[in-house]
């Protein structure tokens, strides 16, 4: 039975689950005794730091960020330019392509529901550890950061797909009951605040060598984004430049075939997979050995769009043919079985986006010879031209069109930049004949508006 609007929340799995069910707020339940409670698992910071790591592992599994087919990659793919559908009429990629999504979509639902699930975590783990009398400051801290983090991360997502959304900052029962949306100013500032406070609490350094932890360097990169997002430029450039300053960190790699391995010093932060030798769900997702594609394919808008000399059109696209007839799948990821030993990580965030929000900030103060180098900076690791763009308009239009190149199929990039730019209804009605003003933003599930009466109205258009 539905008793708030993380309709999913008690069905969270492992220690996370047992935190939620072991409180009064959800439902009354005796835990078995090979179970923890929710104070034990404060009692050690091994424990609460594997709290912490249960919501990575669902992010990279289930919702908003997932790289299986249910994912916003796709989804968003086949809802843009980027990608071409198949499949059955009733299946929810087809309805996304078709611009045709209802509330009563199963991957909305799941949209919404895994992130309050993921958000609820967070709010658990925050709360945790502050109560807890065992677990160092040092450690507290961390793990505080993270959590800050993720909740700021996953709310990011929310406001972009669905608009006005509740910011859950509790796991109390009766707050969280029938929250009411927010503006999407009010959520965006809630966002900040919550990242500049992780940014205090985190290290420098990760915790370990595979990035998949997030440093102070992510949180400033994912600020940096947020500020770009909000027109706030000059601090956006600021954050972009603290991360591309980390030189002995990160830096752009100079083959395109290698930026999206492990090991890459282009990447900032990355998801595991769940077991040794295990790659990528975006490498099963994405890659087809023959046509017609079963689910998806990279549109010939887009693959025609990049120039001749592009190394990203001939390293990051892959052509699948069958007699005459051709498709195209995206290869950033190349692997799609299980190797050895795993070769690569879902990469979420990466240094190229820094250069090139650092170039759309800078046109945006006027600063056009600093956009310009910015810009170049991916331009010459492509293998193309310095842009002949001259002025701020013309250099943010170049900006706009080399992140369509850099980040197609990268979860939903695309999407967002039409909608922030103003240009999705330009765009978009063009190539898709379903197009409607009102697509700029998805759903609220017909469920949770049912549940929670002040969630409404619900998104104009549906």
């Amino acid at each position: 039975m539905k008793i708030n609007l993380i309709t999913s929340t008690i069905l969270l799995s492992s220690m996370l689950s047992i935190m939620m069910l072991s409180c009064d707020s959800f439902t009354e339940v005796n835990l078995p005794k090979s179970q923890m409670t929710s104070e034990g698992v404060f009692n050690d910071y091994a424990t609460a730091d594997a709290a912490l790591t249960d919501i990575y592992s669902k992010m990279r599994d289930t919702g908003i960020l997932t790289g299986s087919s249910s994912g916003i990659s796709i989804q968003l793919g086949n809802y843009t330019d980027e990608l071409v559908a198949f499949g059955t009429p009733t299946s929810t990629t087809v309805s996304f392509f078709n611009n045709a999504v209802l509330p009563s979509n199963s991957n909305i639902s799941d949209y919404w529901n895994s992130s309050y699930n993921e958000i609820y975590a967070a709010n658990a783990v925050l709360e945790g550890t502050e109560a807890s009398t065992v677990i160092s400051a040092e450690n507290k801290a961390k793990l505080q950061g993270e959590s800050l983090f993720i909740r700021a991360f996953v709310h990011f997502y929310l406001v972009n797909l669905f608009g006005d959304v509740p910011y859950i900052k509790t796991t109390d029962y009766a707050a969280n009951s029938f929250p009411a949306r927010q503006t999407a100013e009010d959520v965006y500032k809630n966002i900040t605040a919550d990242l500049l406070s992780a940014a205090e609490l985190l290290p420098d350094a990760y915790t370990n060598t595979e990035r998949i932890r997030p440093n102070r360097f992510t949180v400033r990169a994912f600020l940096a984004r947020v500020y770009l997002y909000r027109g706030l430029f000059a601090e956006a450039s600021n954050e972009s430049s603290a991360v591309l300053n980390q030189n002995a960190l990160y830096s752009l790699n100079p083959n395109l075939n290698q930026v999206f391995l492990i090991g890459s010093k282009e990447t900032i932060w990355q998801l595991k997979p769940a077991v040794a030798g295990q790659n990528t769900k975006e490498g099963i997702t994405f890659i087809f050995l023959s046509g017609p594609p079963g689910l998806t394919s990279v549109s010939a808008e887009l693959y025609n769009s990049f120039a001749s000399a592009d190394l990203r059109k001939t390293n990051w696209i892959k052509e699948v043919k069958n007699g005459n007839d051709s498709w195209y799948h995206s290869s950033k990821y190349k692997e799609q079985n299980f190797t050895a030993v795993s070769k690569e990580y879902s990469i979420i965030f990466r240094t190229a986006e820094q250069y090139l929000i650092r170039a759309e900030a800078r046109a945006q103060q006027g600063d056009l010879i600093g956009a310009k180098e910015d810009l170049n900076k991916i331009r010459q690791r492509a293998g193309i031209q310095n842009t002949p763009a001259l002025t701020k308009e013309e250099i943010l239009l170049a900006v706009l069109q080399e992140r369509k190149w850099e980040f197609f199929t990268e979860n939903a990039h695309r999407f967002f930049d039409l909608k922030r730019s103003n240009s999705i209804d330009a765009v978009l009605s063009v190539v898709k004949p379903g197009w409607n003003r009102t697509d700029s933003l998805l759903p609220i599930p017909q469920s949770e508006l049912s549940a929670n009466p002040n969630l409404r109205p619900q998104n104009a258009g549906y």
